[in-house]
């Protein structure tokens, strides 16, 4: 039975893990709050088939070695990082009952700033010009770690791309647990009137569509009577900013040529994240340190997993 359970762990890469790991963990805190989360039973039940999916998935590509389950096996992390933010999301609302951190966070940004906030500084610059160009860039944000795999598999790049990924979905991860611990809704409810958004900062052409699109994703899409009771608590750490650096700092490192794109669109993104007001700028400090915490232990994590299965660990210092 043992050996059988290795053989089945042999298939699975470091992500696969940490997928897998994540949702054992989620389904730990639905059993602890099971009394607070409505249908608690459900995350679970979810959470242990989508683990089963995985393992089969990583079979059938080991069993076939055929092109699509190869790629299918990296690109199912894409829906999965999106389906774990909902869920966390849902979690969120029920174990903490609506107590956010923003007090603490405004405050935090008042001491940085002499008394100020920042979204109210930056209005002073506001233009449409300059909001359409921002809303553009922060609306990249899922697509820039994608730009960069795809580079990496056109280029062949196998061992980059496989820990590249790791990196990403790790890091991913790590912020939704910033999520759990201090929960906030952000400066376009606290400081900001939410329904004034578009018309104190318009945009020319696409910017209110992309707003609308991106607010459809947090759960409130328009026409919500009371957005800022359902939306997404996702303020700190700045998830933009921890895994638009993270993608910069992989692509610049890997030396792909993608990164001419990617290094000034992120630049831009994470400028956006305050400047539009979805952050404040303490979320973008959290955001830093939690990109710097999450190479070095996803760094410890991935080789030690490559230990496990007897392969090549990543070394940066022989990387070429």
């Amino acid at each position: 039975m043992m050996k059988k359970i290795k053989e089945l762990l042999q298939d699975l890469t470091a992500s696969d893990i940490i997928v897998i790991g994540f949702g054992l963990f989620l389904s730990l805190l639905n059993l602890i709050f099971l009394f607070k989360i409505e249908g608690w039973y459900v995350n679970i039940l979810i959470n242990f088939g989508f683990t089963a999916f995985i393992f089969a998935l990583a079979y059938m590509h080991k069993a076939t070695g055929k092109m699509f389950w190869e790629q299918f096996h990296y690109w199912y992390l894409v829906p999965t990082i999106f389906f774990s933010f909902k869920e966390v999301g849902y979690m969120i609302r029920y174990i903490h009952n609506g107590a956010d951190y923003d007090r603490f966070l405004i405050a935090i940004d008042r001491f940085i700033f002499f008394g100020n906030d920042p979204t109210h500084l930056l209005y002073h610059i506001a233009n449409p010009f300059l909001t359409e160009i921002l809303q553009v860039a922060y609306s990249t944000f899922f697509f820039l770690p994608v730009i960069m795999g795809i580079d990496l598999i056109l280029n062949k790049r196998i061992k980059e791309l496989t820990y590249g990924t790791f990196i990403i979905v790790y890091g991913f991860f790590l912020s939704y647990l910033g999520y759990f611990l201090w929960p906030g809704i952000g400066p376009r409810f606290t400081l900001h009137e939410f329904a004034n958004t578009s018309k104190e900062l318009p945009g020319l052409f696409i910017a209110d569509f992309l707003r609308e699109f991106l607010n459809a994703g947090e759960g409130i899409p328009a026409g919500t009577l009371n957005p800022a009771a359902v939306v997404q608590r996702d303020v700190f750490p700045s998830g933009h900013t921890q895994m638009t650096l993270l993608t910069m700092y992989l692509a610049y490192k890997f030396n792909i040529k993608s990164r001419r794109f990617i290094i000034p669109v992120g630049i831009l993104l994470i400028f956006a994240t305050v400047y539009l007001r979805y952050h404040y700028f303490v979320d973008l400090l959290g955001g830093a340190g939690f990109m710097v915490l999450t190479l070095i232990t996803g760094h410890f994590i991935y080789n030690k997993w490559a230990k496990y299965k007897k392969e090549e660990p990543f070394d940066w210092r022989s990387f070429k």
